[in-house]
């Protein structure tokens, strides 16, 4: 159901923690859309696909791979597939970005945990307008080989496939956390061996990719 031109998008944020320790990641991501309706996918929440105009999908402590001891994540593939079919605007973040990639036959490893601030090369998509080469890399997972139909839209120097993009369906995805700010700093500091910092967050732009998808889930539900 698109939005008319007297309301907002209707968005929903698809939140994959399974660690209760661990959901500072979600609550940060779900913060920069405060009008958007959660939904608990771990619990047995579901996207209401025919209200939808937009979903965003979070990082998670699980491992795509992990599907016997986290059945839902079958469940949360299949919930890609149907957001590219129905042409619905999608954002995958971190685990988001893996889950997409691992739905249409890609392939995520395990690499090893890199959590530091990088720096990326992001290409000229609308995802990035505003976008600084500098962001959060907090994973321990990667994609190694794109699906069907993605291509490569960001990289960096410890993850060639930090970002892609659907060719045909408005679905983007990105490895690295537009949600983390120099806020989470402690956080960070608890739960990560974080790394020495080539960089600062005062170089960030944390939030910016969320405003640019608000933006393109808003000029595809005038079209439609």
């Amino acid at each position: 159901m698109a939005a008319t031109d007297a309301d907002s998008p209707a968005l929903y944020v698809v939140r994959s923690e399974v660690n209760p320790d661990c959901e500072y990641h979600c609550d940060a991501l779900a913060s920069w859309f405060p009008s958007a309706t959660e939904i608990d996918f771990v619990a047995g929440e579901r996207v209401p696909l025919d209200e939808a105009d937009g979903v965003v999908l979070t990082g998670s402590t699980a491992g795509v791979y992990e599907t016997e001891s986290h059945p839902w994540i079958a469940e949360q593939e299949a919930l890609v597939r149907d957001l590219v079919d129905r042409e619905i605007p999608t954002l995958g973040v971190c685990f988001g970005h893996q889950v997409a990639n691992s739905a249409l036959g890609g392939t995520v490893e395990e690499v090893g945990t890199t959590a530091t601030l990088v720096e990326a090369t992001l290409d000229d998509d609308s995802l990035f307008d505003g976008v600084s080469p500098i962001v959060v890399s907090l994973h321990g997972d990667a994609v190694t080989e794109v699906g069907a139909e993605m291509e490569v839209i960001a990289s960096a120097d410890h993850a060639r496939v930090f970002g892609t993009r659907h060719r045909t369906a408005p679905l983007w995805t990105v490895q690295f956390h537009p949600e983390i700010a120099a806020e989470h700093g402690d956080t960070l500091l608890e739960h990560f061996d974080w790394g020495p910092e080539q960089f600062s967050f005062e170089d960030v732009t944390p939030g910016r990719v969320f405003e640019n998808f608000e933006t393109l889930v808003a000029e595809t539900a005038q079209r439609t």
